[in-house]
């Protein structure tokens, strides 16, 4: 994985194969990216990237001037190596380590935008359910973005905006609308 721009542009993040992630691809990566570009100010905003796993999202909001990151992510190893990573960059994350479904419904959220990249497998209701948790009124939530499998679609969900595919992986944006 590789840090794609920014002042960490070209760094690349290699994790231990024993970590159980499926990092976001540098192609989506740099497409999601152009897409929030059009949408925020980078420097301003307040991220929570859930299932963060070993940072590639967070990490990537890091370089682009976001000083405002929570990462969650139930993984000990991911948590630790996370960490250590942004660290070593010298850049600031707050990284918890939690079960994202007890921490959406234990905290009420205040973000920007809320990144989630559940594991595929999980039921589609299951992601639906997620996004739901993260809109709900009392958190305070502008943009939510769930990456999932090609092959499952969330356009029912709560608040939803669109979809974009890149490969076998796709963004479903939730949220309200721009102005």
């Amino acid at each position: 994985m590789r840090i794609v721009s920014g002042k960490l542009k070209g760094r690349r993040i290699i994790a231990p194969k024993k970590l159980p992630v499926r990092p976001t691809t540098d192609m989506a990566k740099e497409a999601l990216f152009n897409i929030l570009n059009h949408r925020f100010s980078f420097k301003h905003i307040r991220v929570i990237d859930l299932f963060s796993g070993i940072g590639s999202i967070s990490l990537e909001f890091a370089s682009r001037g976001t000083e405002n990151i929570t990462s969650v992510d139930k993984n000990f190893n991911c948590v630790k190596f996370l960490s250590q990573t942004a660290e070593d960059l010298g850049v600031e994350l707050q990284v918890i380590k939690a079960d994202v479904f007890e921490f959406v419904a234990k905290n009420k959220l205040t973000a920007d935008i809320v990144f989630a990249d559940p594991p595929y497998d999980l039921e589609t209701e299951t992601f639906i359910k997620l996004v739901e948790e993260i809109l709900k009124p009392e958190n305070e939530v502008e943009l939510c973005i769930i990456e999932h499998s090609k092959h499952m679609d969330l356009s029912e969900g709560l608040l939803y905006q669109e979809t974009r595919n890149y490969g076998g992986s796709s963004f479903s944006f939730f949220g309200k609308e721009e102005e």
